[in-house]
């Protein structure tokens, strides 16, 4: 049974008389900067200086410095830039700075699990990852509530690196609604697994392809955009709030029996089968190694596949039916 902490499972003090350098100031980035400094916790910012987030930190009122400066200031260093970006920013500005006793945090298990940053062993290595945009963290928080995270402790030099990792996970709000006990290497791979089969992968295509049947069949293309993606965020909505069972009982018997009957026929024992031929490349490490050679390449595979998207015909007729609803400028 998964170990969930909250509130009074995590105490801020901890992080009391301590600096948190936080590397990046993306969505996330910016998201856990705010929420820590507005929990009373030391917060600055190591950034790259000419880089546009500089600014935008300083006009937020941080203190910001370029990394090698805020990392040799921080007790506790959090990575929250882009997973191909960090291991030559570990190499270049962070390295030298993890003296004993510091705690190297992430909120992606990435390049801890498959080695392209090794810590040294006098450091504690500790993840906090919220199960949310940046936005809705942020959001959250304000709102006086929280969005449910993972931790993970990989190195605890200290003996104190979970206390580290929930006060970080309080300060953020997350102990307000829960935070799950698991490692780099399962929240690495499920993660993983789970944006190539389903999040992202899954549905993208699942969408394109509905929406491909439904033109080739002879239905007009914003009919099919309605019935293939439209409505998907509506299903989705009502499964985020009420889970399976709560969707299939707020839709019609039609689309009860339809679904239920016809839907195990589409997504069957080949496509899960697949699924998992994809779960094996990410835990042989096979996919990491492809990702990491195609961004050290530029990515020109990546960009190819973007544009292949994006010139899809969904697209195309997406943009319209948005701005019909006012959903796109």
């Amino acid at each position: 049974m998964v170990k969930i902490y909250y509130d009074s499972d995590a105490d801020l003090s901890v992080l009391s008389g301590k600096t948190v350098a936080i590397v990046g100031y993306g969505i996330q980035g910016s998201a856990q900067a705010k929420n820590l400094r507005d929990s009373g916790v030391k917060v600055i910012l190591g950034l790259r200086p000419e880089g546009k987030s500089w600014k935008l930190a300083k006009d937020a009122g941080f203190d910001v410095f370029p990394i090698s400066e805020a990392t040799k200031a921080g007790d506790l260093i959090i990575m929250l830039i882009p997973d191909m970006a960090q291991p030559e920013v570990y190499q270049t500005h962070i390295k030298e700075n993890l003296t004993e006793g510091k705690a190297l945090g992430f909120s992606h298990g990435f390049n801890i699990h498959f080695k392209t940053i090794v810590p040294p062993k006098n450091v504690d290595v500790i993840m906090i990852a919220p199960k949310s945009p940046g936005k809705r963290l942020r959001q959250m928080y304000v709102d006086g509530s929280g969005v449910p995270a993972l931790l993970a402790v990989e190195q605890d030099y200290t003996r104190n690196a979970k206390d580290i990792a929930l006060a970080w996970a309080k300060g953020i709000g997350s102990t307000v609604a829960g935070v799950l006990e698991t490692s780099f290497k399962e929240e690495t791979e499920s993660d993983l697994i789970g944006e190539q089969t389903v999040l992202v992968g899954g549905l993208i295509e699942l969408i394109k392809t509905g929406f491909e049947v439904l033109v080739e069949e002879g239905y007009q293309p914003e009919l099919a955009y309605f019935e293939a993606c439209n409505e998907a965020k509506l299903i989705m909505d009502l499964i985020f709030t009420s889970g399976i069972t709560g969707m299939l009982k707020g839709v019609s018997t039609t689309a009860n029996y339809g679904g239920v009957s016809v839907g195990p026929k589409v997504i069957d024992k080949q496509v899960k089968e697949r699924m998992k031929q994809a779960a094996k490349r990410v835990k042989s490490g096979e996919f990491a190694e492809e990702w990491i050679a195609e961004s050290k390449s530029g990515g020109k595979k990546l960009k190819q596949l973007l544009k292949e998207n994006e010139e899809h015909q969904i697209e195309k007729v997406g943009k319209i039916i948005r701005k019909m609803a006012g959903i796109e400028a």
